[in-house]
């Protein structure tokens, strides 16, 4: 036995170390039954069944886990499932090949300015029940390689909104650029999930910087949630905001939001 394991033995039996079962160094040289578990270990172990009942009374009728066993069990069967998740969305990526090779597409979409982009009536319906009554409409009962524009997206902000429509996602260079547009156009077509995928971006970036530029995209939106987080974000760095030439600009273009903001400093100053 190594001196490094005595000292530590040693340190255990004067009591400054929990010979824990689980997580300490010497668990594999002992052979004899040991109960001893340690604050770490145990409030770890609590936390995940806690964690695991809470998740599986809500779908399997109040069944709680057995122990430890029992939960490591319910982790593999997690993996397993996300393992499956990976392989479906695996297999569902052809559809961005076929957008992006434009494989048998009979649409076109065309941008305000920029050429326009082939894409798949099939999809657009499924993903926006604005673009299902477009296509659905006489207009829109005709061969191949028609044309719907949506006038308000540039060309590469299009491209992106119909790579989400497609995937599910976008490259991060493209979500910084083109987010408040992204945004603006979710809401209008009621594309509720690339909604929320800008909406958490918004919240996840926001500063002093962009809190006015989020402020504003959240009233052409009707975001309250984003409304809200900016206004705080505003008030709470006012002064680093207020004496800046981006200010004045905003406080111009948006009398209202401007006239909110002062509503709702005078309002925090009451209490």
């Amino acid at each position: 036995m190594n001196g490094e394991l005595e000292q530590l033995l040693r340190r255990e039996a004067t009591g400054a170390v929990m010979d824990c079962c689980i997580c300490s160094p010497t668990a594999s040289v002992f052979r004899l039954p040991r109960n001893n578990i340690c604050s770490s270990c145990h409030e770890g172990a609590r936390n995940m069944a806690t964690f695991f009942d809470e998740l599986y009374s809500s779908q399997h009728k109040g069944i709680l886990v057995q122990g430890l066993a029992d939960v490591f069990k319910r982790l593999q069967e997690m993996k397993e499932v996300e393992q499956g998740v990976h392989n479906k969305i695996g297999f569902l990526d052809s559809f961005v090949l076929a957008f992006r090779e434009g494989l048998h597409t009979d649409i076109l979409v065309k941008p305000g300015t920029g050429p326009a982009i082939p894409a798949h009536k099939a999809i657009l319906a499924t993903r926006s029940v604005i673009f299902k009554t477009m296509l659905s409409s006489d207009e829109c009962k005709a061969p191949a390689n028609e044309t719907i524009t949506l006038p308000e997206l540039k060309h590469e902000e299009l491209k992106c909104l119909l790579e989400f429509l497609y995937s599910g996602s976008l490259a991060t260079d493209d979500v910084e650029k083109h987010t408040y547009s992204l945004l603006i156009a979710a809401d209008k077509y009621e594309i509720g999930f690339l909604r929320e995928f800008c909406e958490q971006r918004l919240l996840e970036s926001l500063d002093s910087a962009n809190a006015l530029e989020v402020l504003e995209v959240s009233g052409v939106c009707s975001s309250g949630l984003l409304r809200k987080q900016a206004m705080n974000c505003i008030i709470k760095n006012l002064e680093f905001i207020v004496y800046t030439e981006r200010y004045e600009a905003f406080a111009i273009k948006n009398p209202h939001l401007n006239v909110e903001i002062l509503r709702t400093l005078m309002e925090m100053k009451r209490f």
